[in-house]
């Protein structure tokens, strides 16, 4: 049996304009909702699960959708999608007395940047890393990353604040041998010259 609203059946799934409404905005938008599902989750597989199952979501609700600008509604969904997964997440590693083979040697003190970052992120707590990540990542305002949060301005700044402090003094940050050497200054000999 099949209950009727509008005259279409739930489960089936008109052809309409809100499909290609639907459509349009996952061709256009995929890649940069992935990116920040992978910074969220620091896993490929993990972070395209998120976007998937978000997208899915958001499918379902599309029609209720503000078509000027579903970009807020859709981050609001994978962010909250992430929380609920690791609130209540199956922990898919088991502490064993015995190290697994080595997979090659460790690298040289050369390490990309954006490895170390990565890293850095990812030990920060889950709330902090979101705000960091839709605040620098996803490039929005306070107002934008607290409506997709669910939490006041104030808020996002406390957390915005909290996680560049310890982002600052994360060790893996820290780089004890300057970039680029500052020039050299002038002595009094080369002054009077």
């Amino acid at each position: 049996m099949f209950i009727v609203y509008a005259d279409v059946p739930i489960g089936v799934v008109p052809m309409t304009d809100g499909r290609q409404g639907f459509e349009e905005f996952v061709a256009a938008r995929y890649t940069a909702l992935l990116r920040t599902a992978y910074l969220l989750t620091q896993d490929r597989g993990l972070a395209e699960d998120l976007v998937q199952t978000a997208l899915a979501k958001c499918w379902l609700g599309w029609k209720r959708i503000r078509y000027d600008d579903p970009e807020p509604y859709v981050h609001r969904v994978l962010v909250n999608t992430y929380t609920a997964w690791w609130r209540r997440r199956w922990n898919s590693e088991y502490p064993t007395d015995e190290l697994p083979q080595g997979g090659g040697a460790v690298p040289d003190h050369a390490v990309d940047d954006r490895a170390d970052l990565a890293d850095a992120l990812r030990r920060l707590p889950r709330r902090m890393r979101a705000v960091v990540v839709l605040r620098f990542y996803e490039d929005l305002s306070e107002a934008e990353a607290a409506r997709i949060l669910g939490c006041s301005a104030g808020t996002v700044k406390s957390q915005t604040s909290r996680a560049l402090a310890k982002l600052r003094i994360d060790p893996a940050l820290l780089d004890q041998t300057p970039r680029r050497q500052p020039p050299a200054d002038r002595t009094s000999k080369e002054a009077n010259r």
